[in-house]
């Protein structure tokens, strides 16, 4: 039996950015849902989203010039992973566009299933705080000396305003790790923050990495330009550019204001960063990186 979705779909007015991505682009932060009837959600979960389909995924991708992606697993499917790996695992080598995953796994998955998704091109696991069905931090710990030889990272959802002894437990996690949407602070609260100023110093002593996505999610207003975010945006970017990565979030689950429109999170982006060399850096080199992707395609 199936539940009927409480959230909206995403934007379906795909057009492309203002200005052309560098070849290579990669967006680091996607997730598939569905068909519910096939990838059934788990019961403890904090929505039930439509369908978003891979097909749907790879239009954005190509309308938007991107050829690379990375599925971040979603809260709703807890550790059963099995949508995002069977997109991974029907990915010809002539594929257009080269995936990488991010999964969510108990401390006692077997080292067979890691290496099973690390063939398939996972290259992390994911914590998420924000959004019921996830793991928990303690979990993450007991897996990362796991998960250091095959140069896999720790991605957390987090709000980092609220996250106890953010500093200590981050520095002392044996991989490295990689914060989702700029921290997730309310911009109300400001970049002076506590919590994102340890981000910032964790940021600058090369401890990890950030995904500079989802304004959409911590600014108070509606549409872009978010000016209120920009000044979070600014302080990640000028104290590590090479550990910054940017990402669309579609299909936008649960967010706490109207649906964004895709180009025009990529043309708020291109607007931060205006400087060829700096957005090639961003969209291309870093995730390159970090997710082990081949030569540009």
């Amino acid at each position: 039996m199936t539940t009927p979705p409480d959230i909206p779909g995403p934007d379906p007015r795909v057009r492309p950015p203002a200005e052309p991505l560098p070849a290579g682009a990669c967006d680091t932060h996607a997730h598939l849902f569905g068909p519910q009837a096939q990838y059934p959600y788990q019961a403890e979960r904090s929505y039930t989203p439509p369908d978003a389909s891979e097909a749907d995924y790879r239009h954005l991708l190509t309308t938007l010039g991107f050829q690379r992606a990375v599925l971040v697993q979603p809260s709703v499917y807890g550790t059963d992973n099995r949508r995002m790996l069977d997109t991974l695992a029907a990915s010809a080598p002539d594929d257009p566009i080269q995936w990488r995953g991010v999964a969510v796994v108990d401390r006692d998955v077997p080292d067979t299933e890691l290496e099973r998704m690390h063939a398939l091109g996972v290259r992390g696991i994911r914590i998420n705080l924000v959004f019921r069905g996830g793991i928990r931090f303690d979990d993450v710990m007991a897996l990362a000396d796991r998960i250091a030889p095959a140069g896999w990272h720790i991605q957390l959802l987090i709000d980092v305003s609220r996250f106890e002894r953010l500093g200590e437990r981050l520095a002392g996690l044996p991989v490295p790790f990689v914060v989702d949407h700029m921290g997730h602070v309310p911009a109300e609260r400001g970049p002076e923050d506590p919590g994102f100023r340890t981000l910032v110093r964790l940021l600058a002593e090369g401890q990890g990495w950030v995904k500079l996505t989802g304004p959409n999610r911590t600014s108070a207003l509606a549409r872009p330009p978010f000016t209120d975010v920009a000044p979070f945006f600014h302080a990640l970017h000028e104290a590590r550019p090479d550990r910054c990565l940017f990402g669309t979030d579609w299909p936008h689950v649960q967010l706490p204001g109207p649906m964004p429109n895709d180009a025009e999170l990529v043309d708020e982006f291109l607007h931060l960063v205006p400087d060829p060399a700096e957005r090639r850096a961003i969209l291309v080199d870093n995730p390159a990186r970090l997710y082990g992707f081949p030569e540009t395609p």
